[in-house]
């Protein structure tokens, strides 16, 4: 695999090859303070459910370090396999993402997995066929192979009035990021209902458990919560409150 580093010029355009013994380890600029709202970073981060591997083909190939590494972080120089010839551009951002497949069952509407948002990055400078990014903002940690789609990041979240009672019509909790399955406030987690059910983002739910498990029993409300992002058959929620742990299989009721 080539080694790349930067040619700084007027433009901050060009990259050239050097030899193992002149690359260091290298970092990026130092990165201006971050001006985004504090909420719209947890968004951009909250985990999305998926049903389909993704078609991206533009992904991270590698970094700048002279020994092998396959995790880097906010401030990291990064690799890109594509370049010029591809349509990259100096300036252009992208979301850093990675499919996490349900374990030992086929990936599907019921059993979706979760699309992992690792942070985003900047193209810092191109090649024909190569890039260098900056990663400007790190979820978590980015590697190799993660796969790149452009940078949108969502709006602050204007939710609806807390009012209502809630539905007798019941979702459940299907997944949480980095397959988790207990949440508590402010956590995101997905249900298996979305926009096709009437879903709308800004929506509050009620979540419950049944007392014993046992389907005769009452419902007992356990947290609340509201839907922050809205797929098809799907919404991630942030739990606002709760006044015990949330599991995936908890029940998920819409106030009206």
């Amino acid at each position: 695999m080539r080694t790349i580093a930067l040619v700084v010029t007027s433009l901050l355009t060009a990259v050239a090859l050097v030899t193992p013994a002149t690359a260091l380890s290298q970092r990026s600029p130092a990165l201006a303070a971050s001006h985004i709202d504090a909420e719209v970073l947890a968004l951009a981060c909250a985990p999305i459910a998926a049903t389909a591997r993704p078609t991206a083909t533009l992904h991270l190939s590698g970094g700048q370090d002279t020994y092998p590494r396959q995790t880097y972080s906010q401030g990291d120089f990064v690799t890109l396999n594509a370049g010029s010839k591809q349509g990259l551009q100096i300036g252009q951002e992208f979301f850093v993402r990675r499919l996490l497949t349900p374990r030992g069952v086929p990936m599907t509407a019921q059993t979706p997995g979760s699309t992992k948002t690792a942070g985003w990055i900047r193209v810092y400078a191109v090649d024909e066929d190569m890039a260098l990014a900056t990663v400007t903002y790190a979820c978590d940690g980015m590697q190799v192979g993660d796969y790149l789609e452009p940078l949108s990041l969502p709006s602050p979240l204007k939710a609806l009035p807390r009012e209502g009672k809630p539905e007798r019509s019941y979702a459940r909790v299907i997944l949480g990021i980095d397959g988790r399955t207990e949440f508590g406030p402010r956590d995101y987690l997905v249900i298996d209902r979305g926009s096709a059910q009437g879903i709308t983002a800004g929506a509050h739910f009620v979540l419950y458990r049944w007392k014993k498990k046992a389907p005769e029993n009452f419902l007992a409300a356990i947290a609340e919560a509201v839907a922050v992002d809205v797929q098809g058959d799907t919404a991630t929620l942030s739990l606002t409150s709760s006044r015990d742990s949330v599991m995936v299989g908890d029940l998920v009721a819409m106030r009206k």
